[in-house]
């Protein structure tokens, strides 16, 4: 497999007549169902003073979503790809193929509420905001959940170890406030299954959540875009780490909201979830944290595949994801070197945002 280099697109040949444009990304597969909530809601959005362009990138569906789209949403940009390339490629190519100076992302099974891209936006107006390189949004479950009892099954475990199932008449929870990692290199939303009126958040984030986030193109010109030798999960934190350490900031926009069906495309529980989630938890460790994470994501993971093994479970995907690292492992080890002597901060600076591991990380 090649060696992973953090695509740079490339600069624009005219820059828009206003730098106040923005081209909203929704990359979707097999997402027909998802996408009417999601683009009515983008398309009645109200943002003073901005062009806005949507722009759908269709990842290769089977489920007729380019037709579709062509046939009741005209006014919407699609981008259609032959096959799935996973997230990251699909966010990239509409990247590449816009030039609006901000890239807002939504995820397809997301709903925004008015007013969204505003203020997902507006700190970008700050007078001290040259050096932002993104914003994320508060992401509340769409879903209402009630604390689950002791003859519950299934249902989202919490920061706090407690458990969540779906109730109509439950609580409203925070699916995010932007992205944290932790000390065994582990990423997760910040706020997750925290009440919804919790007190905002500190504004300083260590990385957005690219379900709902603004990016700055000059930022994505100097540290390239998504991995996306990825595919799927922790491309949002491998960028995040690349903008920290060219010393961009990523804040958090409390104002900017959307209502997002968790997973509703792969499924917390689905085998493709959790294959790719362990193998790019080790992965973007490897990269781009600090030795004693890297140590601590490696033991982690190690520890759980060990346990799983003797119990006879999950053999086989455990095995994969080995035989994976070990592939990848050498150019990886490149790829650190080389984005380390691009950086302008030393990956200890940038570690002063990683918190301690907790029951539901």
């Amino acid at each position: 497999m090649a060696a992973f280099t953090p695509p740079i697109p490339a600069m624009m040949a005219a820059m828009p007549l206003s730098t106040r444009a923005a081209a909203v990304i929704v990359a979707s597969w097999n997402g027909r169902h998802l996408l009417p909530s999601c683009l009515d809601a983008l398309l009645a959005q109200d943002a003073p003073g901005w062009a806005v362009e949507i722009v759908v990138v269709d990842n290769g569906s089977t489920d007729g979503t380019a037709a579709f789209l062509a046939d009741a949403y005209p006014q919407v940009r699609v981008i259609a790809l032959a096959s799935n390339l996973g997230f990251g490629a699909a966010v990239n190519r509409g990247i590449i193929e816009t030039t609006a100076p901000f890239v807002v992302l939504v995820n397809n099974d997301a709903v925004c509420e008015p007013g969204f891209v505003a203020a997902l936006l507006a700190p970008f107006d700050s007078p001290d905001a040259d050096q932002l390189g993104a914003v994320t949004a508060r992401i509340i479950l769409a879903d209402r959940y009630r604390e689950a009892s002791a003859t519950d099954g299934g249902g989202l475990l919490g920061l706090d170890g407690r458990r969540w199932v779906p109730a109509a008449d439950g609580v409203e929870l925070l699916n995010s406030t932007g992205n944290e990692v932790t000390v065994s290199g582990n990423g997760r939303d910040r706020s997750w299954l925290s009440p919804v009126d919790s007190p905002a958040p500190l504004a300083d984030v260590f990385g957005f959540c690219g379900g709902a986030a603004a990016l700055r193109r000059s930022a994505l010109d100097r540290v390239g875009t998504f991995d996306e030798t990825l595919f799927l999960y922790y491309e949002d934190t491998d960028l995040s780490w690349r903008l920290r350490r060219h010393g961009w900031q990523i804040a958090y926009a409390h104002d900017a909201v959307v209502r997002h069906r968790h997973a509703a495309s792969s499924g917390v529980d689905s085998e493709f979830f959790i294959r790719h989630n362990d193998r790019n938890r080790v992965v973007v460790a490897l990269r781009n944290a600090p030795l004693p994470v890297v140590v601590r994501a490696v033991v982690h993971t190690a520890g759980r595949a060990a346990r799983d093994v003797v119990r006879g479970r999950n053999v086989r995907r455990h095995l994969e994801t080995a035989r994976y690292l070990a592939v990848r492992l050498p150019g990886i080890w490149r790829e650190r070197r080389g984005l380390n002597k691009a950086a302008t901060i030393a990956r200890r600076d940038v570690a002063r945002y990683l918190i301690e591991d907790t029951v539901g990380a």
